[in-house]
C-alpha cells in the first residue's frame, strides 16, 4: 500500500505516524518500504527523539536511497509524527502536508504541517517540532487523506475534511473501538458501491 501506519519504541520514547507516499500499486509500496526503513533507521540507528529532526533525517535518508538507483527520484511522503516521552509524558509533533487534529475538552484544534513532503524536493526547509501541554484524555488524530478524498454520498461528490472532523467530535465520547466501527461504518456507507479511490489510514489515540 501507498499508505501506512508507523509505531516504534526505545527506553526513552514512543514514536507513532500516519504515513501516505506517492505512488500506487507495487511502485507505491516499494516507496513505502524505503520510506518506512528510513524513519526507523532514524530512531534506531540515529537515535533521534525531535520529530522534526526524525523527518529532517528520513528525507535525508530516502534521498539518497533513490539517487543510488542512478535518477532523480521525487518519490516520498506526507507524514504526521507523534511523539510522547515515557518519564516526561512530553508530547511533540511534526507534520508533512499532514495535519494534526486533537479534541481537548469537546473541542476540535489543529496544527499545520509544514508544507513540503519527506523526500527530494525544491527549497527543502527543515521540519518544525511541535510541542503540546494538553490535559489528560485528549484525543489524538493522525491520518492520511484517504477518506476525505473518497466519493460517495448521494451526489458522488467527495467525503471532505469538514466531513471527518465532524465525524471525530461526534464520536470522542465513545471507547475508542467503538469510534473505530463508527468511522468504517461511515466511510463504507459514503462510499457505497464506488470504487475506493485511495489507500485509507486514520490513527486514534487517547492519552
Amino acid at each position: 500500500a501507498g499508505d501506512f501506519y508507523f509505531f516504534e519504541t526505545t527506553d526513552t520514547h514512543i514514536f507513532l505516524a500516519a504515513a501516505d507516499c506517492t505512488g500506487h500499486g507495487v511502485p507505491g509500496a516499494m516507496v513505502s518500504v524505503v520510506c518506512s526503513n528510513a524513519l526507523m533507521r532514524s530512531v534506531k540507528e540515529f537515535k533521534l527523539t525531535d520529530p522534526g529532526k526524525i523527518l529532517d533525517k528520513t528525507r535525508d535518508l530516502i534521498v539518497e536511497t533513490f539517487k543510488k538507483s542512478g535518477s532523480d527520484v521525487k518519490d516520498g511522503m506526507d507524514i504526521s509524527l507523534l511523539t510522547l516521552g515515557r518519564k516526561s509524558q512530553k508530547i511533540e509533533w511534526a507534520g508533512a502536508n499532514n495535519p494534526l487534529w486533537y479534541i481537548e475538552c469537546d473541542e476540535m484544534k489543529f496544527i499545520k504541517p509544514d508544507k513540503q513532503p519527506v523526500g527530494l524536493t525544491d527549497n527543502p526547509r527543515p521540519f518544525k517540532t511541535h510541542e503540546l501541554l494538553v490535559n489528560t484524555k485528549t484525543l489524538f488524530f493522525l491520518f492520511t487523506d484517504g477518506m476525505a478524498d473518497q466519493f460517495g454520498g448521494p451526489n458522488g461528490k467527495k467525503y471532505k475534511y469538514k466531513s471527518l472532523q465532524n465525524l471525530f467530535v461526534e464520536n470522542a465520547k465513545y471507547e475508542m473501538s467503538v469510534q473505530k466501527r463508527n468511522i468504517d461504518s461511515s466511510f463504507e456507507n459514503w462510499k457505497g458501491n464506488l470504487e475506493q479511490v485511495d489507500d485509507v489510514c486514520i490513527i486514534g489515540i487517547r492519552i
